[in-house]
Order: C-alpha cells, then sequence, then structure tokens
C-alpha cells in the first residue's frame, strides 16, 4: 500500500515568527542570557500554537524542520551577541 503525502504550506504566521523575535530583540533589548531566553522561549511557544494548526490539516512540522528552526534560534541568538547562548535553553519551553 503506498503512502498517501499530504504537502501543507505553512500558516503565515509560522513564517513571522522568528522576523518578530527580532524585532522583540532589537526593542526590548535584552540585558543578559535570562531576558533573552524569555523572549526565545515565548517565540518557540508560538510555533507550538502553530503546530495545532499542521496537525489539524493532517500534517505536523517535520524532524529536519525542527532541527533548521532551533539552529534558526541559535544563529539570532548569535547575531544579536549572545554567543554563550545554549541552543537547548533558547527553546526549552518547545514542544516540537
Amino acid at each position: 500500500m503506498r503512502r498517501r503525502v499530504i504537502s501543507v504550506r505553512p500558516p503565515r504566521a509560522y513564517k513571522a515568527i522568528l522576523p518578530a523575535l527580532c524585532e522583540r530583540i532589537e526593542g526590548e533589548r535584552p540585558a543578559d542570557l535570562a531576558a533573552l531566553h524569555a523572549l526565545t522561549q515565548a517565540a518557540a511557544e508560538e510555533f507550538d500554537a502553530v503546530e495545532a494548526e499542521f496537525d489539524a490539516a493532517g500534517s505536523e512540522i517535520e524532524t529536519v524542520a525542527r532541527e533548521e528552526i532551533g539552529g534558526d534560534f541559535w544563529f539570532i541568538a548569535e547575531a544579536y551577541g549572545f554567543e554563550d547562548a545554549d541552543a537547548e535553553k533558547l527553546i526549552a519551553t518547545r514542544e516540537w
């Protein structure tokens, strides 16, 4: 039996989460890692909400995409001067 592959276009909200995180970092200018973690973990939770939309459409955020998203969080932290950021702590509250 062939497995049916369902292709679902990511919701618009999905594409806006990381740019919005950058705007929050620029606006709030976190002074330390704890303040940065508060921002990144809130953004990670936004991905949780978008994942529910994927589930409703019979799809999911694939493992490779999850790893890429996690890497994007670390890249953003590094770009804003937080080279010592732990990638797992940046997204510790995620459910994906």
